[in-house]
């Protein structure tokens, strides 16, 4: 008899734990992962992506990070860097299944310089097709439009510190330690031509409430989740706008003994490249001579 702790993960064993917690056909899900958590996957991270999919299946959509943090750009550690993103060949930073989920036939990249998102599915194209016009994880990116059509966190075999959505909250919420699309970065469009397209400028020093997840005990103790294994992975299912709700009310009131958004000293750090915003946050769109409207 194998044991069955050891034995490799399949397609169907991921498939069926999904569906145990909670994911159906239609669903739009933004996925943060980690493959190792698996043990071993009988054919990899593509495997993983394709169990995704199928218990989604084409009338859902499946995102995730692609994610380059900067790291294509030139800097002290980084002088042979492209100095550009292409989101043909540009690296991830966010692990091997969204690295080799971005690269898959029917996927859509965004054009975002630093923080670009990938999604599959009915609503992919929608999704993904103007986040070089919108803040980089404000309520029009990618991942605030599914937020907006009720889609779900999954968190595959990582915890809350690689929730993404928890940006979306500070943006929502005005947080001042985010820049408004005020650092300038080289992207190379699909056609060839090279633009200076637009990201935030992050702050200097981490949130104490968002990224030390300092809310994700309150997930647990309001019910906000459902949580189960497949194999080794611990899976967490959560819908995006709970989330959202909770984090915004920590920012709005505080957490002990930190202060509400409003209040905090944090603000974004200094980069050469930063330039003059181009957002009107009074209408919350670009001002009329954003170069972003061009591409």
């Amino acid at each position: 008899m194998r044991d069955e702790l050891h034995r490799p993960v399949d397609r169907q064993d991921i498939v069926d734990g999904l569906r145990s917690l909670g994911v159906e056909p239609g669903m739009g899900l933004m996925v943060h992962s980690s493959l190792k958590s698996f043990g071993h996957v009988e054919g990899g991270a593509k495997t993983v992506i394709a169990a995704l999919q199928e218990a989604v299946t084409e009338t859902g959509t499946v995102m995730m990070p692609s994610f380059n943090h900067g790291t294509v750009f030139k800097s002290s550690d980084r002088p042979d860097a492209p100095d550009v993103f292409d989101p043909k060949t540009s690296p991830t930073s966010n692990g091997a299944i969204p690295m080799a989920f971005w690269q898959l036939p029917g996927v859509y990249r965004s054009l975002s310089p630093t923080h670009s998102f990938a999604c599959w599915g009915n609503r992919a194209e929608a999704y993904t097709r103007h986040h070089h016009r919108a803040l980089t994880i404000g309520p029009t990116s990618p991942l605030g439009r599914l937020c907006h059509d009720g889609g779900y966190g999954l968190l595959l075999g990582v915890g809350y510190h690689a929730n993404t959505v928890h940006h979306l909250a500070e943006y929502i919420n005005g947080a001042p330690c985010h820049g408004y699309r005020t650092l300038q970065l080289a992207i190379k469009l699909p056609e060839g031509r090279t633009v200076m397209g637009r990201t935030w400028g992050y702050r200097a020093r981490q949130c104490p409430i968002t990224d030390q997840t300092r809310y994700a005990s309150a997930m647990t103790e309001q019910s906000l989740e459902s949580v189960g294994m497949i194999a080794s992975s611990r899976v967490t299912l959560f819908r995006l706008q709970d989330c959202v709700d909770l984090i915004s009310t920590f920012l709005q009131n505080g957490l002990a003994p930190h202060p509400p958004c409003r209040d905090c000293p944090i603000r974004p750090a200094k980069d050469s490249r930063y330039v003059a915003s181009d957002w009107d946050k009074a209408s919350g769109t670009l001002l009329p001579e954003s170069d972003a409207w061009s591409f």
